[in-house]
């Protein structure tokens, strides 16, 4: 018998909400999120978070807690194991990437790299 493989994420109740508030406000139909890296920002890496209006050939897919995340493939390898969040407080809202990968981040927050 084959055993199943972990997700590439996980997700919180908290950004499970989160995602299915937003996706309750999407204007076209949407079948969830798109997480991806870009080269951004002054450690390199950045997240980025975006409408999916469909599921692309080789996004790895997320169903979890009543929500779809696509996670783009060239993002995969740096998102592997990581932990997503939502976080509404005095300092930040906005979604939040515990990410084991990380070997440092820029100083006020907003780049990685691996």
């Amino acid at each position: 018998m084959a055993r199943s493989l972990p997700k590439a994420i996980t997700i919180t109740d908290a950004a499970a909400e989160r995602v299915k508030a937003l996706m309750s406000k999407a204007t076209d139909d949407m079948v969830g999120l798109r997480i991806g890296v870009k080269a951004r920002g002054c450690s390199g890496l950045s997240y980025d978070v975006q409408y999916a209006k469909e599921k692309m050939k080789f996004d790895e897919v997320v169903e979890d807690k009543g929500v779809t995340i696509l996670i783009d493939p060239a993002a995969v390898m740096f998102l592997i194991g990581s932990e997503m969040d939502y976080v509404d407080d005095k300092f930040q809202t906005g979604f939040v990437f515990k990410n084991p990968n990380e070997k440092g981040r820029c100083g006020c927050g907003e780049s990685f790299h691996v």
